[in-house]
């Protein structure tokens, strides 16, 4: 297939209501598809109408195939993009469709107007799904805060104020995308010496987008808490979060009080501090985040999932 019938088979062309009178399967349920299982992330036109392509509309029908098959939507989907060819996902269009939202985000954080920072979250929280905006959107926006912070152009008060209402958008976003009826749980909690709630933020929304239900801790949830929630909830899963490397006395101190709390519920540890923790998470049977990418660590945590049955 040459480059340019590629290019045609992944640009947008058709509206939603077209979509579904084309796949038989009615609008609502094709934005909870998107939201839930990213199957598929049409392209967005710059007034953030959805608008699909030959290639999304051949996803969603795989997908219907697999459901009459007898499996799952979620399960579905999860087939349906293993064997979906790379370049569904390659944007087709040129340059960033969210940079302009980032910008205006950005430019009410320095202008410190609050008002008009929540008009411009909200914007970007309808501008897609949940898992597409908190990664492409709020993380990036709180990423180049910080670096105008360490260069002087952003104050503390102005970071503060970015944090708080990017994280109140991200909470509001995960009630959202929170599954239905029996998921498998997953329990989110940071390091005790951990500050920063915006990585487990960002990971709940996405957790949630996968079908799983998440619950979360918090920042600097010391083991006791942690072992009282495992034996409360029984998880698939628990996530920890440690972007800030404890003390060298202290980090196998930590990490074998969490594996203890723990148990035999599979567990995993991301953030930019695990390369100090990485010998002690291994030795006590945790794992190590592989790719914080979210396909890679996708696949990840469903392989850690499925070591433990659902809770009845």
């Amino acid at each position: 297939m040459t480059s340019t019938a590629i290019a045609s088979l992944h640009r947008g062309k058709y509206r939603i209501h077209t979509v579904a009178e084309m796949t038989g399967v009615p609008a609502a349920t094709l934005r909870a598809w998107e939201r839930r299982y990213g199957v598929p992330v049409p392209a967005r036109t710059s007034s953030a109408y959805r608008v699909y392509s030959d290639a999304d509309i051949a996803l969603i029908r795989r997908v219907v195939e697999l459901c009459e098959g007898g499996l799952a939507p979620s399960e579905a989907a999860r087939v349906a993009l293993e064997e979906h060819v790379p370049q569904a996902h390659t944007p087709v269009e040129p340059g960033d469709p969210y940079a302009p939202l980032r910008e205006s985000i950005l430019q009410a954080i320095e202008a410190f107007d609050p008002r008009r920072l929540e008009r411009e979250l909200d914007r970007a929280a309808a501008s897609g799904p949940p898992a597409t905006v908190a990664e492409d959107v709020l993380r990036r926006v709180l990423l180049e805060v910080g670096e105008r912070w360490h260069t002087g152009r952003v104050t503390v008060a102005q970071e503060h104020l970015a944090s708080e209402a990017i994280g109140t958008v991200l909470r509001r976003m995960l009630t959202q995308v929170q599954p239905e009826g029996d998921a498998r749980m997953v329990l989110l909690a940071g390091f005790a010496d951990e500050e920063h709630e915006f990585p487990l933020q960002v990971l709940a929304v996405h957790l949630a987008s996968w079908g799983l239900r998440v619950v979360q801790l918090g920042v600097r949830t010391p083991p006791a808490a942690l072992r009282q929630a495992v034996a409360e909830l029984q998880p698939a899963l628990v996530g920890l979060s440690c972007t800030i490397a404890p003390a060298a006395h202290r980090a196998r101190e930590l990490v074998d009080a969490y594996a203890d709390a723990i148990g035999d519920v599979p567990w995993i540890v991301g953030g930019a501090a695990t390369s100090t923790l990485a010998r002690f998470v291994s030795g006590r049977g945790g794992q190590i985040v592989e790719d914080p990418q979210p396909r890679a660590l996708r696949s990840q945590v469903e392989r850690m999932c499925s070591r433990r049955k659902p809770r009845r």
